[in-house]
């Protein structure tokens, strides 16, 4: 029974129970929202800087913006989630300030004449998108018994599906209700601006949903929950000693060295300037191991930070791999269909051009379609996975991206790409569901906010990683055509793929009914 503040006053409770379905869908609606704004950003991003002027070797920076932003936002907001409780709740605050400051972002992004402004956005919006999604993922772990989670999850997929298809959508929409997607002045076409505008409204009001018809439980009925979930493998969680100051002072200076070298790199042999970011930030990680170092005894949200990163479960360290190549393949999607489809399919290279607006439509297009696969695939994950496995029913998923990445280089004609994105909608949608699904019952719950932080990381370095790269590639080996990259994403997806082979689902399933 809930009180006024919304918190659980039943401290006797020990089993966590199940909630409805109607009570799942209630605290998925706000992941509906974020994403779509996450499908606008994606979609148009872009398209806009294009259009004010950034040259397609760049893009690949600009859209460091959300890998930077997540790799330092979410295992903060993870940690102060998991250790932070207010009258308004645990985690509810951060879906609220993340919706607030993104749609402040939304509406500022395409109304700016200046590139410059258009990329700060871009990182605000990216970094208060993190602020909610971060929350949301840990909520299932924290309001769902083990044996729902896979359900949780799909449920989250299904709204971040058809989120992504109405932000996709909308500005292909909008040009059929009359309102112009042409370039003016070397504005953003007024499609675009009012998309942005309906998507933070839309954020807004989902996130407030959730968190109006969601509650979470007190601290103390959490604890009791925590301690009936863990049972006799309670022992497996206990935290590991802390590393010796030793531990950290090689590692550091190992990150800090290597970090250099690669800075040295870039500027003695005149790589592209993004390669900067990636030795940055070898150096910074290199830096905070030798503060570690220096403060053995001390504990702090930095330190807590750092020693949960050491001491991460063997689970997560073993889907680190799958992340990595999974994110991967879409980051090199988002950054590079608009210049590739616009050259492949529409026959120019020229942002100012009406087929170069025509492409960012029919990109949207595609977009909405996979986001609306992955939401149909997610109704059927539960009983696929109770069939076939956790593991094996990611590994089809990944097959069928490789597969829709793979048609993208050898299909002509533009309609095909709707058979595309199917593929890459049902691996989309894998990937939105099982790796959580495989996590949330193999790491500690009472540290579920910063284990699903830390579990960004994954999601987050291979993209800073091609961040880095990929501009290098596309003037030194593909002659600036960037359909060529989409092979290394069907090559990242079989990798992502092979991997999971490695990945342990079967430990702490206690209470679950997914076999393997």
């Amino acid at each position: 029974m809930a009180d006024n503040s919304g918190q659980y006053d039943g401290v006797e409770a020990v089993d966590k129970p199940a909630l409805s379905v109607a009570q799942i869908i209630n605290m998925a609606v706000g992941f509906f929202g974020i994403q779509v704004a996450f499908a606008l950003q994606i979609g148009n991003a872009s398209r806009i800087f294009q259009t004010l002027g950034s040259n397609v070797t760049d893009l690949a920076v600009y859209w460091l913006a959300g890998p930077l932003t997540g790799l330092i936002i979410q295992p903060i907001v993870g940690h102060l989630s998991d250790n932070t409780w207010t009258r308004f709740g645990r985690r509810r605050p951060f879906f609220v300030a993340g919706a607030i400051w993104a749609t402040v972002a939304l509406f500022v992004m395409p109304r700016t004449p200046e590139l410059w402004f258009a990329v700060a956005s871009l990182w605000i919006l990216d970094a208060s998108i993190n602020v909610s999604m971060e929350p949301f993922r840990a909520f299932v772990g924290d309001l769902l018994p083990a044996r729902q989670r896979t359900k949780g999850y799909a449920f989250q997929t299904i709204f971040i599906g058809l989120g992504g298809f109405i932000g996709s959508w909308m500005p292909w929409t909008l040009t059929q209700l009359g309102i112009s997607n042409q370039v003016i002045d070397g504005g953003v076409p007024e499609n675009v601006v009012w998309s942005f505008a309906i998507g933070g409204a839309l954020l807004v009001a989902a996130v407030m949903w959730t968190v109006l018809t969601t509650k979470e439980y007190a601290p103390d009925v959490s604890a009791q929950f925590n301690k009936a979930e863990l049972g006799a493998e309670g022992d497996d969680f206990l935290p590991e000693e802390t590393k010796p100051s030793k531990f950290f002072w090689l590692w550091g200076l190992i990150s800090i060295g290597l970090g250099s070298l690669v800075c040295y790199s870039v500027w003695r042999f005149g790589f592209q300037r993004e390669t900067y970011v990636l030795g940055g930030l070898v150096v910074t990680v290199g830096l905070l191991f030798c503060l570690r170092a220096l403060l053995p005894t001390t504990q702090n949200m930095i330190t807590s930070i750092i020693d949960d990163v050491v001491a991460m479960p063997r689970v997560m360290k073993q889907l680190a791999v799958v992340q990595f190549f999974s994110w991967g393949a879409f980051y090199i999607m988002w950054s590079y269909s608009q210049p590739a489809i616009a050259e492949r399919y529409f026959g120019t290279t020229n942002p100012d051009s009406q087929m170069f607006q025509a492409a960012g439509d029919w990109i949207g297009i595609l977009t909405g379609i996979y986001f609306l696969v992955s939401a149909a695939y997610a109704l059927s994950i539960p009983t696929i996975a109770g069939n076939l496995g956790l593991r094996k029913t990611h590994a089809l998923g990944l097959l069928c991206g490789a597969l829709g990445f793979a048609s993208y280089m050898v299909f002509t004609d533009k309609n095909m790409l709707i058979l595309s994105v199917v593929f890459i909608g049902i691996a989309w949608g894998s990937i939105l569901t099982m790796p959580y699904s495989i996590l949330a019952n193999g790491i500690p719950p009472q540290k579920m906010g910063i284990y699903m932080g830390i579990f960004n990381f994954f999601i987050v370095l291979p993209q800073l990683f091609l961040g880095t790269i990929l501009g290098t590639l596309l003037e030194s080996v593909f002659d600036g055509h960037t359909m060529p990259l989409f092979g290394l994403g069907v090559a990242s997806l079989l990798i992502a793929t092979f991997s999971l082979a490695r990945v342990d689902s079967t430990k702490h399933r206690r209470e679950h009914k997914v076999s393997e």
